[in-house]
């Protein structure tokens, strides 16, 4: 436990410091004005800048509010410029009995204040109440830290069951992927089935974050058996809706489902068979058609009710093309209303079949930082080429 008295009078560093030795404490540090008290915590004198970038070891201050060159309400507006040191309780030993300044002292950042001559019971008192709420506070911060660093490792966990990017003669596959938060509720992945038939699957889990991420995972870890043992459509759906509502949560107060479009491609007939439950319609460009070919909605998404009844769609192919899918952050980052977002939609992912990753990037996914958007972003590109004839 270290403190640090700042006193430009030697005398009053004396009391207190032998006050504080009776009472237990031995790590005491002395400074004879702000200036230096600010030096010895890593700020320069020049121009406040840091000289040590590490957090302080100092874990109170004590300091005179009546100094000359720099007064203590100063240095302690100084001291909480800086995120590292702003913790730090300062407590401000001061013989004004004026109300206006001790509130100004407080409101630039110290947590209590001691008058002089000073009262050993009073002071003890404050300084154990300072400390006490100091190690309150680098509690909850180590635990959000491990907290903090916990999310990372279950992101990267979440990012390595995405699917890798699938190149083959008569199709390629690539996504791009941003969460709102360090976890999110998105998921997508594609297997080869043999053959020249491929699954696709893009959802969208409702909310994101934590919670939405956790359900997110228990579909991925049953999302590979499923796809293989069922591989249509309609049982996939179904089964992935059995599967989900297997998860009974006693007093659980909000109903998860999510949104998903599931797909089988055909390359040897040049077909796909889709579900689309509840989701954004995908976008299917043929040819040289400026126009797309919407892939909508037929049914509910998956989660909503015991049951699930799904008709799947066929879509036939005869020129090389490119289908978009997307989850609906990508909508909702477009200012109007939904026609004027998908408009905006149409016109970026028009303009060949080839995959182009660094424009959708610039198109969709550049702009806010990680906990300033307000929804998770994906976008699923799949190119229909010529193949084998």
């Amino acid at each position: 436990m270290k403190i640090l008295i700042v006193d430009d009078n030697p005398t009053n560093i004396i009391i207190i410091r032998e006050i504080l030795k009776k009472e237990g404490y031995r790590n005491l540090v002395t400074a004879s004005s702000a200036i230096e008290m600010l030096e010895m915590i890593g700020i320069s004198r020049e121009n406040n800048s840091e000289l040590r970038p590490k957090h302080s070891d100092v874990d109170l201050i004590l300091l005179d509010m009546m100094m000359p060159e720099m007064d203590g309400i100063e240095a302690c507006r100084i001291v909480q410029r800086y995120e590292h040191l702003k913790d730090i309780p300062i407590i401000m030993v001061t013989a004004v009995g004026d109300s206006k300044k001790l509130a100004e002292a407080l409101d630039a950042g110290a947590v209590d204040y001691v008058t002089k001559p000073i009262n050993k019971v009073e002071l003890m008192a404050r300084i154990r109440l300072a400390l006490r709420l100091k190690a309150e506070k680098d509690w909850h911060k180590e635990r959000d830290q491990r907290i903090q660093d916990e999310l990372k490792l279950a992101a990267l966990v979440q990012n390595a069951v995405l699917s890798l990017p699938l190149v083959k003669e008569e199709i390629e596959v690539h996504a791009i992927y941003q969460p709102s938060f360090e976890l999110a509720g998105d998921l997508y992945a594609w297997y080869d089935l043999g053959e020249g038939r491929y699954a696709v699957i893009l959802l969208d889990m409702m909310g994101h974050g934590i919670s939405s991420s956790l359900f997110c995972m228990f579909i991925a870890s049953v999302l590979k058996d499923t796809v293989t043992t069922y591989v249509e459509p309609e049982k996939v759906v179904q089964e992935l809706n059995r599967r989900f509502n297997q998860l009974y949560i006693e007093k659980q107060l909000v109903q998860y489902y999510f949104t998903a479009i599931y797909m089988v491609i055909d390359t040897r007939l040049r077909r796909i068979d889709y579900i689309n439950a509840g989701h954004p319609p995908a976008l299917f460009f043929e040819g040289d058609a400026r126009e797309p070919l919407m892939l909508e909605t037929n049914c509910h998404p998956v989660g909503l009710f015991d049951r699930i009844e799904a008709t799947p769609q066929s879509v036939s192919y005869e020129r090389e093309g490119h289908l978009a899918l997307y989850t609906d952050g990508l909508l909702e980052m477009v200012d109007g209303d939904h026609e004027e977002q998908l408009e905006y939609l149409i016109r970026q992912l028009d303009g060949g079949h080839e995959w182009r990753e660094q424009p959708m990037r610039a198109a969709f996914f550049d702009g806010a930082p990680p906990g300033e958007r307000d929804d998770d972003k994906c976008l699923v590109w799949i190119s229909l080429k010529k193949g084998k004839e």
